[in-house]
């Protein structure tokens, strides 16, 4: 069946950086859209970068971009998102997640409907 599991998360000062890794199995990963999402306590699940299948665009929130990389290496079904400059604020349960549809570009806004499959996520907290 469809799985998605998220690595990496741990506890970093600001200012440091986290690789978070999202393994793949079940599908086809070359033909999804997959997005990172995280969610910090008491607010809601929001998108953080997306990455398509069709043309490899890519698509970051603004509170992280110049600091955040996605990236996609459908061979080994995997997926990164590289975090650096990390801040408190970013401290949340990172989740990656594949689109429900096959082929699909990415855009600035993150539909959690449009995403038919999650991982469990992993916590990434940054505090001195």
């Amino acid at each position: 069946q469809v799985q998605l599991v998220e690595s990496g998360g741990g506890l970093v000062q600001p200012g440091g950086s986290l690789r978070l890794s999202c393994a793949a199995s079940g599908f086809i990963l070359e033909y999804y859209t997959i997005a990172w999402f995280r969610q910090a306590p008491g607010n809601e699940r929001e998108g953080v970068s997306c990455i398509s299948s069709v043309d490899g665009g890519i698509y970051y929130a603004d509170s992280v971009k110049g600091r955040f990389t996605i990236s996609r290496d459908n061979y080994n079904y995997q997926v990164y998102l590289e975090m650096n400059s990390l801040k408190p604020e970013d401290t949340a349960v990172y989740y990656c997640a594949a689109h429900k549809d096959i082929r699909t570009y990415c855009s600035g806004t993150y539909d959690l409907a449009d995403f038919g499959s999650w991982g469990q996520g992993t916590q990434v907290t940054v505090s001195s």
